[in-house]
């Protein structure tokens, strides 16, 4: 019993000492490092023990730094953090041949579903992109957006059954804005004509309640996805499963199988995905895109359903969210700010009188402050708070003698640059005049809320139509009533930023003029 205490003891010792040796990784290597990052989780302790959402851990490390770069622990993952914006974008874009993947969990083989466009690595990544990159041309996005309009004035005839004749009432508008973004998903992407206004417990937006299930086994199997994907490729091989990515496996199998059984040609996403399905590409002549296409010998070939519906999944779980709160977020910035929310609303009242009383997508893109306002909001709310990448050879960073070695896990912390006073003054100020040719006043190299370089965002510009057109509809038919200044709190599990107690502005009925 006393050797087996000893034994005990001995290995518990070794076990201490070898944890002690692997996170001293940078600073045997004589890399600038993270003091504060400790041993098991690295600097995600406070995602963990749930108090912090990942990309808002990484923010800590980066302002509790001067470097440029320095060493961390992503669990026991050796990880570097950016905090330079130039070498940031040589990560991304002019050095992207040594950090072209993300390093994210994907395996195609045995669980097609994880082969997303984000999520693909190398030449399959590049297939995938070529492929998809014609969905979002303009001519494309003009035809899907009769069908947003479409949803913005639901959304406005669920306002005004909120709204009191007279007087003003408080709203939550991430609700509001994120049931709009999930419609306009579920519409031009999943071919579902749906309208959760109405129908809250339609079997589209129920994916959402499965989404965001908050427990710390969601919050740790997020990271694992992320930063460990050794790990979350070993769970879904013993038989963890994607409940949504099943769920929207089987909506989309039922959408395609009715369509081609029906002949039936609708201008939405899943129309040229099925195209992508069935001919390998997507015809570039916009006037020839919404065609029903057979292979020669009437098989589909070239793309899986369930590469298809990775892909469309993708689509959804970026889309959803910062469409709705670029829309949200915007208007709740404006509410603070008088004099910006004035000169919007005159933008808007302008341009409906001119073109009597309508948008249209153009017009919707020539308006200028408003485009301003929604660089601001992407500036102070960044959808995504890091951006990731992984070293994929080895990598001398310039100006040092430093080597980040292949394989290492790359981040930017967008959020933090993003509110650098050295990049944009004055950060927690919310200033569109900052982008404004006559008075700019920002570092643009710091300023990527898409992120940069090849693995950029595809559908950066539906995003931000989307977002734009509700903001539109919201102020063409309504006031909003100025407020004191305060700031949005976050949920603390999850990648992306997410209000946490909403997104409250109050609101009354504009009278007709």
């Amino acid at each position: 019993m006393f050797s087996f205490i000893l034994l005990l003891i001995a290995l518990i010792t070794l076990g201490w000492f070898y944890l002690k040796h692997h996170y001293s990784y940078w600073e045997r290597r004589g890399f600038p490092y993270d003091k504060n990052a400790g041993i098991p989780f690295g600097c995600l302790g406070s995602v963990w023990r749930m108090e912090k959402a990942m990309g808002m851990a990484i923010t800590d490390v980066y302002m509790k730094s001067k470097e440029r770069f320095l060493g961390t622990y992503l669990l026991f993952r050796p990880a570097v953090v950016v905090r330079d914006a130039e070498l940031a974008r040589k990560v991304l874009a002019q050095d992207f041949a040594s950090f072209h993947d993300r390093g994210v969990y994907v395996d195609e083989e045995k669980d097609p579903m994880s082969g997303t466009i984000f999520a693909l690595r190398g030449q399959n990544w590049r297939s995938m992109r070529q492929k998809l990159t014609p969905c979002f041309t303009s001519g494309k996005l003009k035809g899907m957006y009769s069908t947003s309009e479409d949803i913005s004035n639901k959304m406005v005839a669920y306002l005004q059954k909120q709204l009191p004749e007279q007087g003003v009432k408080e709203v939550d508008l991430k609700h509001v804005m994120q049931t709009y973004a999930i419609d306009i998903i579920a519409s031009t992407i999943f071919g579902l004509d749906i309208n959760s206004y109405d129908q809250p417990e339609n079997k589209f937006r129920k994916i959402v309640t499965i989404v965001r299930r908050d427990t710390r086994f969601t919050a740790l199997f997020g990271m694992m996805i992320f930063l460990v994907p050794s790990v979350a490729k070993f769970l879904f091989k013993i038989g963890f499963q994607n409940p949504v990515g099943k769920y929207m496996l089987g909506i989309v199998k039922e959408t395609i199988e009715h369509r081609e059984k029906h002949g039936f040609v609708r201008k939405d996403m899943l129309q040229l995905l099925m195209q992508l399905r069935n001919t390998g590409s997507i015809e570039e002549d916009d006037s020839k895109t919404w065609n029903i296409e057979t292979s020669d010998d009437g098989h589909l070939k070239s793309l899986s359903l369930e590469t298809i519906t990775a892909q469309a999944f993708i689509f959804y779980i970026a889309g959803q969210e910062t469409t709705g709160s670029t829309a949200a977020l915007t208007i709740f910035e404006l509410a603070q700010y008088p004099e910006h929310l004035q000169r919007l609303q005159q933008e808007i009242d302008a341009t409906l009188e001119q073109h009597g009383g309508t948008i249209s997508y153009d017009v919707l893109n020539k308006m200028e402050f408003l485009e301003l306002c929604v660089l601001e909001t992407l500036r102070k709310y960044p959808g995504l708070p890091i951006l990731n990448r992984e070293c994929t050879k080895d990598y001398t960073v310039p100006e040092t003698n430093h080597v980040i070695k292949k394989g290492t896990p790359v981040v930017v912390s967008l959020y933090g640059m993003h509110h650098d006073a050295e990049y944009f003054p004055e950060p927690e100020k919310y200033d569109p005049n900052r982008f404004a040719e006559a008075t700019k006043n920002y570092n643009p190299t710091a300023y990527m809320p898409f992120g940069e370089g090849p693995r950029m965002c595809l559908a950066v510009r539906m995003g931000r139509v989307n977002a734009k057109l509700a903001i539109v509809k919201l102020l063409q038919n309504f006031n909003v009533e100025p407020m004191s200044k305060r700031e949005i709190e976050f949920e603390n599990s999850g990648i992306a930023l997410m209000p946490k107690k909403g997104v409250l502005v109050r609101l009354s009925k504009r009278m007709p003029k």
